[in-house]
């Protein structure tokens, strides 16, 4: 499916942000399109619920309010007429005309002013907010950027232009009302038994558990891979595609686990041995290439 738009068209709206560097992967993001799946449309949305939900919760703005998202910071924006925007997920350098904001906190940038976000020391993702939402056409239902069914808006670039919507429906939080914390020097997931898990060694959920991966740098918003010893399996047989889920860790003929992320597919044809909980989501959105990670039983 090719998306019917571009963020160019938001200049209808009165106040607007204007892309000047796009960071090294930026894209529109919300809490996704659920309830498509048998269209072959994946759910999608923001990687990191968790940060995306702070930053809305932080502006007042509506649960859905579009934002968007980088990975590995460098994004540069600036504001034409004044908003209140913030910054949420791992700590990053923020910098407003050039002096430091806070991070999970809300800040005013005038009009003409330029807004910076560095690269994060830890973790992969930030999400940028501004009171009001994106305003951004809605595609199923969602503003969201699927990188994989190359749904709603094209990854972001410079020069493109977004609207300031209507979305605040509430006050602006104070500072320090949200706690947060960066990203461990491990990362661990709590993991279910998977529907698979009987195509797979009687030892091979305990040798998941107990094996210390490695994120591969061959990782994205559909999933993250992991480096590491092969999972041993009983039937090698071929698998009919069956459906997927966010959080759900196959395991390809290589033997080693993909943890399916916020634009995984619909379907897969390789078994699932364990299944990652909605709670563990965001810190598989936070691992960064070369990062250790480690699953634990929920």
């Amino acid at each position: 499916m090719t998306s019917p738009f571009t963020p160019r068209d938001a200049v209808r709206c009165d106040r607007t942000i204007t892309v000047i560097e796009p960071g090294a992967r930026t894209t529109v993001q919300d809490l996704g399109r659920p309830g498509y799946a048998y269209l072959g449309v994946g759910r999608s949305g923001a990687a990191d619920q968790r940060a995306f939900a702070m930053a809305n919760r932080i502006l007042g703005n509506a649960p859905g309010a579009a934002a968007l998202e980088t990975t590995l910071g460098g994004l540069a924006v600036r504001i034409d007429r004044g908003a209140w925007l913030c910054v949420t997920g791992p700590m990053v350098e923020v910098l407003r005309d050039g002096a430091a904001v806070g991070v999970r906190t809300a800040f005013y940038a005038p009009a003409a002013s330029e807004v910076r976000i560095g690269l994060p020391p830890r973790g992969m993702r930030n999400y940028l907010a501004v009171r009001g939402g994106l305003d951004v056409p809605v595609v199923l239902g969602s503003t969201s950027t699927d990188t994989l069914g190359g749904i709603g808006a094209a990854a972001v670039t410079a020069g493109d232009v977004f609207g300031i919507g209507t979305a605040a429906v509430g006050d602006i939080a104070g500072v320090d009302v949200f706690p947060a914390a960066d990203p461990p020097d491990v990362i661990e997931l709590v993991v279910d038994r998977g529907p698979r898990a009987d195509w797979f060694a009687d030892d091979a959920w305990a040798m998941l558990l107990r094996t210390r991966y490695v994120a591969s740098a061959n990782s994205d918003r559909i999933g993250v891979r992991l480096d590491g010893p092969p999972l041993p399996r009983v039937i090698d047989a071929e698998l009919p595609s069956e459906g997927l889920m966010q959080g759900a860790v196959q395991i390809p003929t290589v033997g080693t686990p993909v943890c399916f992320l916020a634009d995984t597919p619909t379907t897969g044809g390789y078994p699932v041995l364990a299944v990652i909980r909605r709670t563990s989501l965001p810190d598989l959105a936070q691992t960064r290439p070369g990062q250790a990670v480690r699953f634990r039983a929920g």
